[in-house]
């Protein structure tokens, strides 16, 4: 039990900083987000200090019953950047 406590605590620590996403992407150029989004394939990132959102380069990401839809974001050089996709749920329609 002394050695699990520990190794429990550790464990927390590691994963909460690799939960952290880098700075803004209004810290970043429009072509450094969009590579980002196309080199993960799927990652999450922090549009405004209080804001994070999950962007995807195709809808090959998104979960069964969710389609892409287009997604912009503020970045450096380009106040509404083209940066690939959201997944949303075919019921946000409705």
């Amino acid at each position: 039990m002394k050695i699990l406590l520990p190794a429990l605590a550790l464990t927390l620590i590691a994963s909460a900083a690799t939960a952290q996403v880098g700075p803004p992407t209004s810290q970043r150029s429009c072509s450094a987000n969009r590579q980002l989004v196309m080199s993960n394939g799927a990652i999450v990132l922090d549009t405004s200090p209080n804001t994070y959102a999950r962007f995807v380069r195709s809808g090959a990401e998104c979960l069964v019953g969710q389609f892409p839809e287009p997604a912009w974001v503020p970045s450096s050089n380009n106040p509404q950047c083209f940066i690939g996709y959201r997944c949303k749920d075919s019921s946000d329609d409705f």
